[in-house]
């Protein structure tokens, strides 16, 4: 303890607390001082915390405290009743409830910082099941389910980022080299601009492509919008079926149910569940029962020693030997009239067994099916997350499979055509290879040639310029080729342009409709929020009104009880009270204000006389001084004088 209290002292008196505590203070605060220490620490760690205790009632600080103990994952110490006695010492401000939970919370600040500011957007809202089935709260809450994994999923990178650490050197090397390559763009595109104004009509041409360019971004957006479309339309198509689905079983059942069927169904399901609740659930309770009590007795007693178990094996030995004794003596005793109800006896007793046993194997069955429902609707919503269809027939499944096969084997073939070429390849490089060997060879005679007759280079200069005339006509082929590209590249992109227009001029009719649709919906949506709005205020201020009416009532029960004590608690009594107390009061103030303005005058005339008397008093002090002073320097000059008659 002296530890734990030594740690906490320090920690308050460093940032940002600084507290100025030292053991002997800190041991001796109030609870009232502990609990608001408390607040502060928890208002350090979460600011919504951060409030003044004496402006809450103690259940409110208490409540507002063991909620965010319980975010910030703090386990008390002990059992279930230690548990009610940290909550009692809590609200109490008890020293030994506080101090372990202030040396907690200190040790780990900044990490429960981190915890209290992700609970405020982690904490899940837990939605009732009934609410669910509505259709539009179920795709809220999915939407608030992937905003809270996003959420995650950003702090996650936040907190990786963070460790990285990435200095201000390195981002201002990568600003520099974003801006070299911006200057090394623009460049080039001003040298294509050059390039660009050489061409006829590039004027023409540019608005041409920029028009293109607008043409493609418009298209893809729509085919955004057209997927967006397509989504909710299908999410729209799977409730649609699944309604269907739900009507057709309804509809099957009833059409192919006759009230004397639907009767009988219900006679085997109650009959069913009365076994269940007569007899099966009552004796299994029973016997549990009956296990409890032996556990328990089992507990009540001392500990056992080997001996006491010896004996006790040695005594159930010999009960077992008189009830086989005993089962002998009556099964030779029994008369056979009796054999027959002993037959029957075993038979029921067996049919029971039987009936016991395809109950418990039906209500295990019935649990496998609702749970095997419940995973083929995960897995079927799962499917539809990440765009998969529904689960295949058996057969569509076989019709998959068949051009599984299909695929393997052109796999297969093709796999075989890479290998042939593969080989001709590997052929093809050493014929390449055997070339190039015999054209080095035929290169150094030729030079040797022509060394011996004096023209050394000659092919070298040849054949640079028939490389040269080559790429002359090359050249001069290209650009007529990109004038002819150009301009058919021009009229399809015409063609292309009007094409594009045609076709999604339906499509942009269709989504005019759809916006048109959409703004209905959102209008009614928003319609609705209003008026749900209205409704939750309504009722606040109808509970408010009753909590009002329901306050008026007891003080007029206690303002008209016969029991003056009960007459007392009324708010009336109370504040008349304070009124008999405050006219009190202003009266003796009065009174005293009264004195003090009959005594102003004399006291005054007083003050007056003290002050002249003090500067009286100055002035005889500083007369005394200036004749001290005289006489010191008289008796100066007189010893003086004499030294000067002793020389």
């Amino acid at each position: 303890m002296g530890e734990q209290m030594q740690f906490i002292v320090e920690k308050l008196n460093q940032e940002p607390f600084r507290k100025n505590y030292n053991l002997i203070s800190f041991d001796s605060l109030e609870p009232l001082q502990l609990l608001q220490l408390l607040s502060d620490v928890l208002g350090e760690i979460d600011s919504k915390h951060a409030v003044d205790i004496r402006e809450e009632l103690p259940e409110q600080t208490a409540k507002r405290m063991l909620n965010l103990l319980g975010i910030l994952k703090y386990k008390p110490p002990g059992t279930v009743s230690d548990l009610s006695a940290f909550r009692q010492g809590l609200v109490t401000g008890s020293k030994t409830v506080i101090h372990p939970v202030l040396h907690w919370l200190l040790q780990r600040t900044s990490e429960l910082k981190t915890r209290a500011y992700l609970a405020r957007f982690l904490v899940k809202l837990e939605v009732p099941a009934e609410f669910l089935q509505d259709d539009t709260v179920a795709d809220f809450n999915k939407q608030y389910e992937e905003l809270m994994e996003a959420f995650k999923n950003l702090h996650k990178e936040h907190e990786q980022l963070k460790i990285s650490g990435l200095s201000t050197a390195e981002i201002r090397r990568d600003i520099s080299a974003m801006e070299e390559e911006k200057d090394q763009l623009a460049k080039r595109v001003e040298r294509l601009k050059k390039r660009v104004e050489t061409v006829q009509n590039h004027q023409r041409k540019l608005e041409i492509a920029r028009q293109h360019r607008l043409e493609k971004e418009r298209e893809e957006s729509l085919a955004q919008q057209k997927q967006e479309q397509k989504s909710q339309l299908f999410h729209a198509e799977q409730r649609l079926q699944r309604a269907q689905v739900q009507l057709k079983e309804m509809q099957h059942v009833v059409a192919d149910s006759k009230p004397e069927s639907l009767m009988k169904k219900l006679e085997e399901e109650i009959n069913f569940n009365s076994y269940l609740v007569n007899e099966k659930i009552p004796r299994e309770m029973e016997s549990k029962k009956t296990s409890v009590y032996f556990l328990q007795k089992v507990v009540a007693e001392p500990a056992m020693t080997q001996a006491d178990l010896t004996a006790l094996e040695s005594e159930i030995e010999e009960v077992n030997a008189q009830i086989n004794q005993l089962t002998e003596k009556r099964i030779i005793t029994y008369e056979p009239t009796d054999s027959k109800f002993s037959m029957y006896r075993q038979q029921a007793s067996i049919i029971s067994r039987k009936k016991e046993a395809k109950a418990e194997e039906l209500q295990a069955a019935k649990e496998e099916m609702s749970s095997l429902e419940k995973q083929v609707e995960q897995k079927n919503s799962q499917a539809h997350e990440l765009g998969g269809s529904e689960v295949l027939t058996e057969d569509e499944f076989k019709q998959y499979v068949s051009k599984l096969r299909s695929k393997n084997t052109f796999y297969k073939k093709k796999r075989q055509e890479i290998a042939e070429i593969t080989a001709e390849c590997g052929v093809l490089q050493r014929t390449e290879e055997l070339l190039r060997q015999r054209h080095e060879a035929t290169q150094q005679q030729l030079q040797a040639i022509e060394e011996k007759k004096g023209i050394s280079g000659y092919s070298y200069t040849q054949e640079e310029l028939e490389r040269v005339s080559a790429v002359k006509s090359e050249m001069d082929e290209v650009k007529g080729q990109t004038l002819d590209n150009m301009s058919e590249m021009v009229k399809k992109l015409n063609a292309m342009v009007a094409e594009k227009k045609a076709s999604l001029a339906p499509v942009i009719k269709e989504l005019r409709q759809l916006r048109q649709n959409c703004q209905e919906v959102k209008g009614l949506l928003e319609e609705c929020a209003q008026e749900e709005s209205n409704y939750h205020y309504i009722n606040c201020m109808k509970r408010s009104l009753e909590v009002q009416l329901q306050r008026a009532k007891e003080e007029m029960k206690a303002y008209v009880s016969p029991d003056p004590q009960e007459r007392r608690r009324a708010v009336r009594e109370q504040y008349t009270r304070i009124i008999l107390e405050q006219e009190n009061l202003g009266k003796k103030l009065r009174e005293k204000q009264k004195v003090v303005r009959e005594s102003h005058g004399p006291n005054m005339k007083q003050m007056k006389m003290w002050q002249d008397f003090e500067k009286l008093m100055e002035c005889k002090r500083e007369c005394f001084l200036k004749q001290q002073n005289q006489a010191a320097i008289g008796q100066i000059i007189q010893e003086g004088g004499k030294d000067r008659l002793v020389l």
